[in-house]
């Protein structure tokens, strides 16, 4: 049994616990459950803390709970957001849930016969038949409206400065959440709610209630809410979320995500995001201090989390993908990269569009340039730079004579144009 509580702290995934919590993991094997929301059939690196905490405390010979939250995602959760969130029906939350579970199986071991493998639950299982004068008899009446309004997230709500109020769904919101552990504590032994430094008012009405109606004793334990540097949301980028379905953000971008970090960022995300011990994470921050110009941390942090949430062959194609912009890439390197890779390299760079007859006709590299593409301002201007030598068509140097034809394309629909060494044009054959 290792000290899961020493293990999170010195990662820094330690925010709040409950006094006695440290002792009570250590006298044998508990359960313990993190509330995941499925409003979406992909997790995003927002939700990874909790799900890094439950791999923590799997790997401490714990048993890991993941609820999803099928009945609380009908209802919303007021924590932090100041508009009620869509409500989804039951065909989606189901397929979500499926989804949410194969994207786990590569964190928790579901399969094993192991006393502490994983389990996926759903709220909604125990929650749908639950009527609601049942609810607020046998629920309801164990939890004061005053105990329920002192919680932040809920006076933050009602607060003065909050433009919208708080519906009575919203408002119940803690007693559902509070329901799942009592549930989980009387069917699963579970004794311990982990989630987010803004989930501790919700986990503590689930203590209250196990204590209130099961007279029994149950724990609580947050971790602090991800942050960058400088101020800007964690787990966001231009983009949108930093998704974990590879459909959603190909593992280039979400490799370039973590490559992008800070140094004060990367120091602190590669305890909390990486299984790397802190002998190899105190040996790697001395590194990189001594040569921060090489990013040894983020691209070890980049490294270990593509690995992790999808493959080493994608981080492979990640790193060379990456070398198109930053490296000594080759035409053949540009040709292994499929279109969404392709299209997220050059993310941003000027685009054109000619037809796919005259690229079979063939045309002149000075069209190219100018006529067909603008990318040059005058067919001088690109007589010029093909005889300077300046010229590179996906990534080969060409001169005057050279003529464009289908046998140039990548993936059959785009050609790089570069003039110098950091003036791209992508031509997209239609």
């Amino acid at each position: 049994m290792k000290n899961f509580i020493e293990e999170v702290t010195w990662r820094g995934m330690l925010h709040d616990v409950m006094p006695g919590t440290e002792e009570h993991l250590m006298e044998q094997m508990r359960v313990a459950y993190v509330g995941i929301d499925p409003t979406a059939d992909s997790l995003h690196i927002g939700h990874l803390v909790g799900v890094m905490l439950l791999k923590h405390f799997q790997l401490s010979g714990h048993k890991p709970l993941a609820l999803v939250g099928g009945a609380t995602g009908m209802i919303g959760d007021p924590s932090g957001k100041s508009n009620e969130r869509n409500l989804l029906d039951e065909p989606t939350l189901r397929h979500n849930q499926e989804a949410i579970k194969g994207q786990l199986s590569r964190f928790l071991d579901f399969t094993s016969d192991a006393a502490n493998a994983a389990e996926l639950v759903n709220n909604y299982d125990w929650m749908k038949n639950f009527s609601f004068l049942d609810f607020i008899r046998d629920v309801g009446k164990h939890i004061t409206v005053n105990y329920m309004m002192a919680k932040d997230s809920v006076k933050k709500r009602l607060s003065s400065e909050a433009a919208e109020g708080m519906s009575f769904t919203e408002f119940t919101y803690q007693l559902v959440q509070g329901y799942d552990f009592l549930h989980l504590y009387r069917e699963k032994h579970c004794t311990l709610q982990m989630g987010g430094s803004d989930q501790w008012g919700n986990i503590t009405t689930g203590t209250e209630l196990v204590r209130r109606i099961a007279s029994g004793k149950a724990y609580a334990l947050t971790c602090p809410l991800i942050t960058k540097a400088d101020g800007t949301k964690f787990g966001k980028s231009e983009g949108g979320n930093i998704w974990l379905d590879s459909a959603r953000t190909s593992p280039y971008k979400f490799y370039q995500y973590w490559l992008n970090t800070s140094d004060v960022d990367a120091e602190k995300y590669i305890k909390i995001f990486t299984f790397l011990s802190k002998e190899e994470i105190e040996v790697l921050t001395e590194k990189h201090k001594e040569a921060p110009h090489l990013r040894l941390l983020q691209k070890r942090l980049a490294e270990e989390t593509t690995v992790m949430v999808h493959s080493a062959e994608d981080l492979e194609n990640a790193i060379k993908a990456s070398n198109i912009l930053f490296g000594n890439s080759t035409s053949d390197d540009l040709k292994q990269l499929d279109e969404a890779t392709f299209l997220d390299v050059f993310d941003g760079v000027p685009q054109a569009e000619i037809s796919r007859n005259e690229i079979e006709a063939g045309i002149n590299i000075v069209d190219v340039l100018n006529e067909k593409t603008g990318f040059l301002k005058s067919n001088g201007e690109a007589r010029r730079a093909l005889t300077a030598n300046s010229i590179s068509l996906n990534r080969e140097k060409v001169t005057e004579e050279f003529i464009l034809s289908s046998k140039d394309l990548i993936n059959n629909q785009f050609v790089l144009l570069q003039s110098g060494k950091k003036n791209y044009f992508v031509v997209r054959v239609v």
